[in-house]
Protein backbone atom coordinates (compact mmCIF):
# COMPACT_ATOMS: atom_id res chain seq x y z
CA UNK A 1 0.00 0.00 0.00
CA UNK A 2 1.04 3.39 -0.46
CA UNK A 3 0.38 7.09 0.48
CA UNK A 4 -1.71 8.90 -2.25
CA UNK A 5 -0.84 12.97 -3.02
CA UNK A 6 -2.87 15.12 -4.91
CA UNK A 7 -1.33 18.33 -5.56
CA UNK A 8 -3.25 21.78 -7.69
CA UNK A 9 -4.72 18.99 -9.98
CA UNK A 10 -6.64 21.12 -12.72
CA UNK A 11 -9.13 19.27 -15.06
CA UNK A 12 -11.83 21.23 -17.49
CA UNK A 13 -13.85 19.68 -20.41
CA UNK A 14 -14.20 22.60 -22.67
CA UNK A 15 -15.61 25.84 -20.85
CA UNK A 16 -15.75 23.87 -17.78
CA UNK A 17 -13.56 23.41 -15.05
CA UNK A 18 -14.31 20.21 -13.59
CA UNK A 19 -11.26 20.60 -10.73
CA UNK A 20 -9.72 23.81 -9.92
CA UNK A 21 -6.58 23.23 -7.70
CA UNK A 22 -7.52 20.27 -5.78
CA UNK A 23 -4.96 19.42 -3.02
CA UNK A 24 -5.17 16.08 -1.00
CA UNK A 25 -3.11 13.64 0.90
CA UNK A 26 -4.60 10.18 0.91
CA UNK A 27 -2.07 8.17 4.12
CA UNK A 28 -1.82 4.81 3.34
CA UNK A 29 -4.09 2.26 5.03
CA UNK A 30 -6.69 4.81 5.48
CA UNK A 31 -10.45 5.37 3.73
CA UNK A 32 -10.39 8.67 2.86
CA UNK A 33 -14.38 9.88 1.75
CA UNK A 34 -15.00 12.36 -1.25
CA UNK A 35 -17.79 14.34 -0.02
CA UNK A 36 -19.52 16.22 -2.34
CA UNK A 37 -23.09 17.64 -4.40
CA UNK A 38 -23.76 16.58 -7.93
CA UNK A 39 -21.08 18.49 -9.92
CA UNK A 40 -18.87 19.49 -7.42
CA UNK A 41 -15.87 17.44 -9.28
CA UNK A 42 -15.68 14.01 -7.63
CA UNK A 43 -15.92 11.74 -10.21
CA UNK A 44 -13.50 13.75 -12.36
CA UNK A 45 -10.85 13.62 -9.50
CA UNK A 46 -11.17 9.87 -9.21
CA UNK A 47 -10.72 9.54 -12.68
CA UNK A 48 -7.40 11.37 -12.55
CA UNK A 49 -6.66 9.42 -9.96
CA UNK A 50 -7.53 6.06 -11.97
CA UNK A 51 -5.84 7.42 -15.09
CA UNK A 52 -8.89 7.80 -17.30
CA UNK A 53 -8.35 11.49 -17.60
CA UNK A 54 -5.73 13.57 -17.75
CA UNK A 55 -4.81 16.06 -15.76
CA UNK A 56 -4.50 19.89 -17.47
CA UNK A 57 -2.13 20.89 -14.38
CA UNK A 58 -0.73 19.93 -11.36
CA UNK A 59 -0.21 16.34 -10.33
CA UNK A 60 -0.28 12.75 -8.29
CA UNK A 61 1.58 10.77 -7.10
CA UNK A 62 1.33 7.14 -5.78
CA UNK A 63 4.26 6.09 -3.11
CA UNK A 64 6.04 8.90 -4.02
CA UNK A 65 6.28 7.92 -7.76
CA UNK A 66 4.69 10.52 -10.76
CA UNK A 67 1.83 8.99 -11.72
CA UNK A 68 -0.13 11.93 -13.54
CA UNK A 69 1.20 15.27 -14.55
CA UNK A 70 0.42 17.54 -17.96
CA UNK A 71 1.96 15.44 -20.62
CA UNK A 72 3.30 12.67 -18.76
CA UNK A 73 0.44 10.14 -17.76
CA UNK A 74 1.17 6.96 -16.83
CA UNK A 75 -1.52 4.46 -18.55
CA UNK A 76 -4.07 2.92 -16.26
CA UNK A 77 -3.26 -0.50 -16.31
CA UNK A 78 0.38 0.40 -15.43
CA UNK A 79 -0.92 2.50 -12.05
CA UNK A 80 -2.26 -1.15 -11.06
CA UNK A 81 -4.98 1.05 -9.19
CA UNK A 82 -8.44 -0.99 -8.99
CA UNK A 83 -11.82 0.55 -9.07
CA UNK A 84 -14.64 -0.79 -7.67
CA UNK A 85 -17.97 1.37 -9.95
CA UNK A 86 -21.18 1.74 -8.34
CA UNK A 87 -23.00 -1.31 -9.79
CA UNK A 88 -20.08 -3.64 -9.49
CA UNK A 89 -19.68 -4.29 -12.98
CA UNK A 90 -19.14 -7.96 -12.79
CA UNK A 91 -18.54 -10.51 -15.63
CA UNK A 92 -22.07 -12.39 -15.80
CA UNK A 93 -20.43 -15.74 -17.16
CA UNK A 94 -18.40 -15.97 -14.80
CA UNK A 95 -18.38 -17.80 -11.08
CA UNK A 96 -17.83 -15.39 -8.04
CA UNK A 97 -14.13 -17.17 -7.86
CA UNK A 98 -13.91 -16.33 -11.98
CA UNK A 99 -14.67 -12.93 -11.14
CA UNK A 100 -12.58 -12.59 -8.12
CA UNK A 101 -9.05 -14.51 -9.66
CA UNK A 102 -9.50 -12.73 -13.04
CA UNK A 103 -6.75 -10.46 -12.03
CA UNK A 104 -4.09 -12.86 -9.85
CA UNK A 105 -1.40 -14.64 -11.26
CA UNK A 106 -1.29 -18.72 -11.05
CA UNK A 107 0.23 -18.67 -7.70
CA UNK A 108 -1.57 -16.26 -5.79
CA UNK A 109 -4.57 -18.24 -7.14
CA UNK A 110 -3.09 -21.63 -5.46
CA UNK A 111 -2.04 -19.59 -2.43
CA UNK A 112 -5.66 -19.56 -1.50
CA UNK A 113 -6.03 -15.58 -1.92
CA UNK A 114 -9.62 -15.44 -3.77
CA UNK A 115 -10.57 -17.07 -0.18
CA UNK A 116 -8.95 -14.88 1.93
CA UNK A 117 -10.43 -11.63 0.05
CA UNK A 118 -13.83 -13.80 -0.45
CA UNK A 119 -13.62 -14.37 3.73
CA UNK A 120 -12.92 -10.51 4.48
CA UNK A 121 -16.04 -9.50 2.40
CA UNK A 122 -18.34 -12.16 4.37
CA UNK A 123 -18.81 -14.22 1.34
CA UNK A 124 -17.00 -17.45 2.30
CA UNK A 125 -18.29 -20.62 0.22
CA UNK A 126 -19.67 -18.52 -2.52
CA UNK A 127 -17.05 -19.23 -4.72
CA UNK A 128 -19.30 -21.06 -7.12
CA UNK A 129 -22.06 -18.94 -7.78
CA UNK A 130 -23.17 -17.31 -10.43
CA UNK A 131 -23.24 -13.46 -10.49
CA UNK A 132 -27.20 -13.97 -10.96
CA UNK A 133 -27.52 -15.87 -8.48
CA UNK A 134 -26.22 -13.50 -5.64
CA UNK A 135 -28.32 -9.98 -4.09
CA UNK A 136 -27.40 -6.50 -4.72
CA UNK A 137 -25.28 -6.39 -1.79
CA UNK A 138 -23.49 -10.11 -2.31
CA UNK A 139 -22.26 -8.71 -5.78
CA UNK A 140 -21.07 -5.30 -4.45
CA UNK A 141 -19.15 -7.37 -2.13
CA UNK A 142 -18.07 -9.69 -4.55
CA UNK A 143 -16.88 -6.56 -6.55
CA UNK A 144 -14.93 -5.45 -3.55
CA UNK A 145 -13.31 -8.89 -3.09
CA UNK A 146 -12.34 -8.81 -6.99
CA UNK A 147 -10.31 -4.79 -6.36
CA UNK A 148 -8.65 -6.28 -3.35
CA UNK A 149 -7.63 -9.48 -4.18
CA UNK A 150 -4.19 -8.17 -6.52
CA UNK A 151 -2.97 -6.17 -3.38
CA UNK A 152 -3.31 -3.13 -5.46
CA UNK A 153 -1.85 0.52 -4.26
CA UNK A 154 -5.06 2.14 -4.17
CA UNK A 155 -8.91 1.20 -4.24
CA UNK A 156 -10.96 3.40 -5.63
CA UNK A 157 -14.44 3.28 -4.87
CA UNK A 158 -17.23 5.42 -6.76
CA UNK A 159 -20.86 5.68 -4.73
CA UNK A 160 -20.52 1.75 -4.39
CA UNK A 161 -23.91 1.81 -2.30
CA UNK A 162 -25.92 3.90 -4.04
CA UNK A 163 -27.92 1.24 -6.23
CA UNK A 164 -29.07 -0.44 -2.22
CA UNK A 165 -32.14 -0.08 -0.33
CA UNK A 166 -31.11 1.70 2.80
CA UNK A 167 -31.00 -1.16 5.44
CA UNK A 168 -29.04 -3.24 2.98
CA UNK A 169 -26.90 -0.15 2.38
CA UNK A 170 -25.62 -0.19 5.96
CA UNK A 171 -25.05 -3.52 6.38
CA UNK A 172 -22.75 -3.75 2.44
CA UNK A 173 -20.90 -0.59 4.03
CA UNK A 174 -20.23 -1.81 7.39
CA UNK A 175 -18.92 -4.70 5.87
CA UNK A 176 -16.77 -3.20 2.81
CA UNK A 177 -14.98 -0.63 5.49
CA UNK A 178 -14.14 -3.86 8.13
CA UNK A 179 -12.36 -5.70 4.88
CA UNK A 180 -10.73 -2.43 3.57
CA UNK A 181 -9.40 -2.25 7.10
CA UNK A 182 -8.63 -5.91 7.55
CA UNK A 183 -6.48 -5.91 4.18
CA UNK A 184 -4.51 -3.01 5.42
CA UNK A 185 -5.80 -1.30 1.91
CA UNK A 186 -6.02 2.56 1.36
CA UNK A 187 -9.06 3.95 0.04
CA UNK A 188 -10.68 6.97 -1.75
CA UNK A 189 -14.34 6.65 -1.57
CA UNK A 190 -16.93 9.23 -3.42
CA UNK A 191 -20.15 9.78 -2.36
CA UNK A 192 -22.61 11.97 -2.06
CA UNK A 193 -24.23 10.91 1.24
CA UNK A 194 -22.94 13.17 4.13
CA UNK A 195 -23.92 10.07 7.15
CA UNK A 196 -22.30 7.65 5.02
CA UNK A 197 -18.98 9.57 4.82
CA UNK A 198 -18.71 10.68 8.12
CA UNK A 199 -19.85 7.06 9.49
CA UNK A 200 -17.17 4.69 7.08
CA UNK A 201 -14.18 7.49 6.64
CA UNK A 202 -11.00 8.28 8.58
CA UNK A 203 -11.02 11.47 6.76
CA UNK A 204 -13.35 13.07 5.12
CA UNK A 205 -12.88 16.00 2.11
CA UNK A 206 -15.48 18.00 1.65
CA UNK A 207 -15.72 19.02 -2.40
CA UNK A 208 -17.27 22.32 -3.60
CA UNK A 209 -17.15 23.98 -6.89
CA UNK A 210 -14.60 21.83 -8.01
CA UNK A 211 -12.14 22.41 -4.81
CA UNK A 212 -11.78 20.32 -1.63
CA UNK A 213 -13.00 23.03 0.51
CA UNK A 214 -12.08 21.86 4.00
CA UNK A 215 -10.52 17.74 5.00
CA UNK A 216 -10.23 16.05 8.07
CA UNK A 217 -11.68 13.30 10.61
CA UNK A 218 -15.13 13.43 10.45
CA UNK A 219 -16.05 14.37 13.51
CA UNK A 220 -13.76 17.96 13.62
CA UNK A 221 -15.34 18.59 9.75
CA UNK A 222 -19.13 18.33 11.17
CA UNK A 223 -18.04 19.92 14.62
CA UNK A 224 -15.84 22.85 13.11
CA UNK A 225 -16.89 23.35 9.59
CA UNK A 226 -14.29 25.59 7.76
CA UNK A 227 -17.14 28.01 6.37
CA UNK A 228 -20.46 28.38 6.14
CA UNK A 229 -20.95 25.92 3.19
CA UNK A 230 -19.33 23.06 5.15
CA UNK A 231 -21.83 23.94 8.08
CA UNK A 232 -24.87 23.68 6.12
CA UNK A 233 -23.96 20.63 3.54
CA UNK A 234 -22.58 18.48 5.93
CA UNK A 235 -25.14 18.13 8.40
CA UNK A 236 -28.31 20.43 9.78
CA UNK A 237 -27.20 23.75 10.53
CA UNK A 238 -28.97 26.24 12.99
CA UNK A 239 -28.48 30.01 11.87
CA UNK A 240 -28.87 32.77 14.47
CA UNK A 241 -27.93 36.55 14.12
CA UNK A 242 -26.02 37.57 17.48
CA UNK A 243 -24.31 40.64 18.45
CA UNK A 244 -21.08 39.40 20.08
CA UNK A 245 -18.93 40.74 22.82
CA UNK A 246 -15.20 38.99 23.29
CA UNK A 247 -16.09 35.46 23.49
CA UNK A 248 -20.01 35.35 24.30
CA UNK A 249 -22.74 36.32 22.05
CA UNK A 250 -26.54 37.80 22.35
CA UNK A 251 -28.54 35.42 20.28
CA UNK A 252 -32.17 35.32 20.02
CA UNK A 253 -31.53 31.67 22.18
CA UNK A 254 -30.01 34.07 24.47
CA UNK A 255 -25.82 34.49 25.51
CA UNK A 256 -24.07 31.99 24.06
CA UNK A 257 -20.36 31.41 23.95
CA UNK A 258 -18.68 31.53 20.50
CA UNK A 259 -15.85 30.51 19.07
CA UNK A 260 -14.19 31.69 15.67
CA UNK A 261 -12.93 29.42 12.54
CA UNK A 262 -9.48 31.29 13.36
CA UNK A 263 -7.51 33.42 15.55
CA UNK A 264 -9.44 36.59 15.24
CA UNK A 265 -12.00 37.94 17.90
CA UNK A 266 -15.49 37.54 16.53
CA UNK A 267 -17.34 40.82 14.49
CA UNK A 268 -19.27 42.74 16.62
CA UNK A 269 -22.42 41.67 14.40
CA UNK A 270 -23.15 38.33 12.24
CA UNK A 271 -24.37 35.29 12.52
CA UNK A 272 -23.94 32.51 14.83
CA UNK A 273 -23.91 28.95 13.94
CA UNK A 274 -25.39 25.74 16.03
CA UNK A 275 -25.71 21.95 14.87
CA UNK A 276 -29.50 21.20 16.55
CA UNK A 277 -28.34 18.52 18.95
CA UNK A 278 -27.05 21.78 20.73
CA UNK A 279 -30.33 23.11 21.47
CA UNK A 280 -32.06 21.42 24.41
CA UNK A 281 -35.61 21.06 24.51
CA UNK A 282 -37.30 21.82 28.40
CA UNK A 283 -40.45 22.42 29.24
CA UNK A 284 -41.51 26.07 28.92
CA UNK A 285 -41.28 27.52 33.15
CA UNK A 286 -37.32 25.67 32.94
CA UNK A 287 -35.10 28.94 34.58
CA UNK A 288 -33.13 30.87 31.48
CA UNK A 289 -35.32 28.70 28.62
CA UNK A 290 -36.69 30.86 25.68
CA UNK A 291 -40.46 29.96 24.50
CA UNK A 292 -40.78 28.58 21.30
CA UNK A 293 -43.91 26.80 19.56
CA UNK A 294 -43.48 23.32 17.48
CA UNK A 295 -43.94 23.61 13.78
CA UNK A 296 -42.80 20.52 12.59
CA UNK A 297 -42.08 16.66 13.80
CA UNK A 298 -40.05 14.61 11.78
CA UNK A 299 -39.93 11.27 13.36
CA UNK A 300 -36.44 9.34 12.36
CA UNK A 301 -36.58 5.80 14.70
CA UNK A 302 -34.03 6.72 16.80
CA UNK A 303 -34.17 10.20 16.91
CA UNK A 304 -36.63 13.05 16.17
CA UNK A 305 -35.94 16.58 14.32
CA UNK A 306 -38.39 19.36 15.71
CA UNK A 307 -38.64 22.09 13.64
CA UNK A 308 -39.53 25.38 16.23
CA UNK A 309 -40.17 29.19 15.53
CA UNK A 310 -39.23 31.73 18.66
CA UNK A 311 -41.43 34.18 19.60
CA UNK A 312 -39.41 36.57 17.56
CA UNK A 313 -40.02 34.48 14.51
CA UNK A 314 -37.04 32.81 14.26
CA UNK A 315 -36.36 29.30 13.16
CA UNK A 316 -35.08 26.75 15.41
CA UNK A 317 -33.83 22.97 14.68
CA UNK A 318 -33.06 20.88 17.69
CA UNK A 319 -32.91 16.82 17.87
CA UNK A 320 -34.11 14.82 20.16
CA UNK A 321 -32.60 11.22 21.07
CA UNK A 322 -35.23 9.88 23.12
CA UNK A 323 -38.51 10.82 20.97
CA UNK A 324 -40.72 8.44 22.88
CA UNK A 325 -40.75 10.04 26.25
CA UNK A 326 -41.09 13.77 24.92
CA UNK A 327 -44.42 13.51 22.72
CA UNK A 328 -44.15 17.18 21.32
CA UNK A 329 -46.99 18.02 18.63
CA UNK A 330 -47.34 20.76 16.34
CA UNK A 331 -48.17 23.63 18.23
CA UNK A 332 -46.93 23.29 21.58
CA UNK A 333 -44.71 25.77 23.70
CA UNK A 334 -41.72 24.49 24.86
CA UNK A 335 -38.07 26.02 26.45
CA UNK A 336 -34.86 25.76 24.21
CA UNK A 337 -31.38 25.77 25.95
CA UNK A 338 -28.52 26.37 24.21
CA UNK A 339 -25.19 23.36 24.86
CA UNK A 340 -22.29 23.95 24.25
CA UNK A 341 -20.47 27.29 21.98
CA UNK A 342 -21.30 28.24 18.57
CA UNK A 343 -19.65 29.15 16.20
CA UNK A 344 -19.06 32.63 14.38
CA UNK A 345 -17.95 33.08 10.85
CA UNK A 346 -16.89 35.78 8.83
CA UNK A 347 -19.00 35.77 6.25
CA UNK A 348 -22.94 35.08 5.95
CA UNK A 349 -24.13 31.27 4.88
CA UNK A 350 -25.17 30.08 1.32
CA UNK A 351 -27.17 27.34 0.23
CA UNK A 352 -25.40 24.36 -0.14
CA UNK A 353 -27.27 23.31 -3.17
Amino acid sequence: MAELHITAVCKSFGPVRALRGVDLTVRSGTLTAVLGPSGSGKTTLLRCVAGFEAVDAGEIRLGGRRIAAPGRTLPPERRRIAVVPQEGALFPHLTVRGNVAYSLDRQSRRAGRVEAVLALVGLAGFENRMPHHLSGGQQQRVAVARALAPHPPVVLLDEPFSALDAALRAEVRQDVRDALRADGATAVLVLHDQAEALSIADEVAVMHDGRIVQSGTPDLVYSAPADPWVAGFVGEAVWLPAEMTGDRARTPLGPVPVVTTDDRPPTTAGQVFLRPEQIEVVAPITPAAVTATVVRRDFQGHDALLALRLTDGTPVLARIFDPASLPHVIGDEVGLRVRGAARAFPTLPQSPQ
